[in-house]
């Protein structure tokens, strides 16, 4: 068992960028937030499947060059070998949480 307190977490970037709750051993999720005019950059994995879950916000996400609207409730299930990004649309900054299995912090490549 393992719990944790997100006020105890912080964003990569201050306010912004992913914040890590749990990291292993066999998967890793948390919280992303990007801002107006940013982008997540395209990126694949390996072996790692990635699942998206918007709270807020309004973005495109593109898979495979594919652009789909993001927003709140909707979700993304990314498969091994699939490029994927998020581009934020409008004022509001969106938050979605990440999942990632299985746990391969090094599995990453840019697209």
């Amino acid at each position: 068992m393992e719990k944790v307190d997100e006020s105890k977490k912080e964003f990569r970037h201050g306010d912004f960028g992913p914040k890590y709750m749990c990291r292993g051993p066999k998967l890793e999720w948390g919280l992303l937030v990007l801002k107006q005019g940013q982008t997540l950059g395209a990126h694949g994995h390996k072996q790692v499947e990635e699942t998206f879950y918007f709270l807020s916000g309004k973005a495109r996400m593109v898979i495979n060059g594919v652009e789909h609207d993001a927003f709140a409730g909707t979700a993304f299930r990314i498969e091994p070998g699939e490029s994927h990004d998020i581009i934020v649309e409008g004022a509001e900054s969106i938050r979605t949480v990440f999942i990632k299995c299985p746990y391969l912090p090094d599995d990453k490549y840019k697209v």
